[in-house]
């Protein structure tokens, strides 16, 4: 695992298994009226709703690091414009390959400020984003929908990389000109992405009738033409100055697909996708 001094708090590096960086590392940049954002790639600490150009203010300015008992701490410079301090806590595990995150957004402003915290991974293109998907009733007589999807206006719901089914939804992470976001609310409080032969999976805190940005989501995955991202988001808070607010991820990496909370089927969906063959309407085609 590899991190930034000189901005953040930023993870740009994650490898396990004598196998490369599962991390996307992207040059692209936004101009805004507080400097340029740079994307970077890797891991990064926001906070929701989206919107420009709050959720864009650079950090560039480095960030200050503690040694903790078996990791480290990252605290960027409060942001101009919200009043917002970031921090990252990295806490690796002795006996398996896995890592605990404590994300904390802290109010240093003058005023009340509502916002989610909003954590993002942008992963190498050419693997599968697994979404678990809430099945089963929700009331006794099965009349209640029991989820509702949220799509950027910019996704196509025929989108051929994009696989919905009952259990699962699969968005196969290879190049598009069309870009690819949907959110939902994750009861089962887990994604995960398949790349390379490693199955990554993150787990991350979940409050049930908490209010979530984004009409509910706290699960949330965007795939452009040069990356694709797993994000978790917390519920909705109104933050008084002086106030935290956390969200805690923990990352698994798994050699293979013999893990538990897959299904068999699944797993051979995943597995002949991996071998070169592109999931298509829920089946396996060449590509």
């Amino acid at each position: 695992m590899g991190f930034l001094a000189e901005a953040g708090p930023r993870i740009v590096r994650l490898s396990a298994f004598e196998k490369d960086n599962l991390f996307a590392d992207t040059p692209a940049t936004v101009s805004t009226p507080y400097g340029v954002f740079f994307y970077r790639g890797g891991h990064r600490l926001w906070h929701a709703p989206e919107t420009f150009p709050r959720t864009y203010i650079p950090d560039n300015d480095g960030v200050s690091i503690d040694e903790l008992s078996g990791g480290v701490r990252l605290k960027g410079s409060t942001e101009i414009g919200t009043g917002i301090t970031k921090t990252i806590e990295i806490h690796l595990s002795v006996d398996q390959a896995a890592v605990t995150l404590k994300h904390i957004l802290r109010n240093d402003s003058q005023w009340q400020v509502e916002l989610a915290p909003w954590a993002l991974i942008m992963f190498q293109l050419g693997g599968t984003v697994i979404l678990p998907q809430p099945v089963g009733n929700i009331d006794q007589h099965g009349m209640l929908n029991n989820r509702i999807l949220a799509l950027r206006p910019y996704t196509h719901i025929n989108d051929p990389r994009l696989v919905l089914r009952d259990d699962f939804i699969l968005i196969q992470a290879v190049p598009s000109q069309s870009p690819v976001k949907l959110g939902y609310y994750n009861p089962h409080s887990w994604m995960a992405y398949w790349f390379n032969g490693i199955l990554f999976r993150k787990k991350f805190d979940i409050s049930s009738g908490e209010t979530y940005p984004d009409n509910g989501c706290n699960t949330e995955s965007y795939r452009n033409d040069r990356f694709v991202e797993l994000e978790s988001l917390g519920s909705l808070v109104r933050l008084e100055p002086g106030g935290e607010v956390n969200l805690i991820e923990t990352w698994e990496l798994h050699q293979g697909l013999n893990v538990q909370f897959l299904s068999s089927e699944i797993c051979e969906v995943l597995s002949l996708a991996h071998n070169g063959e592109s999931i298509v309407s829920g089946s396996v085609a060449s590509l």
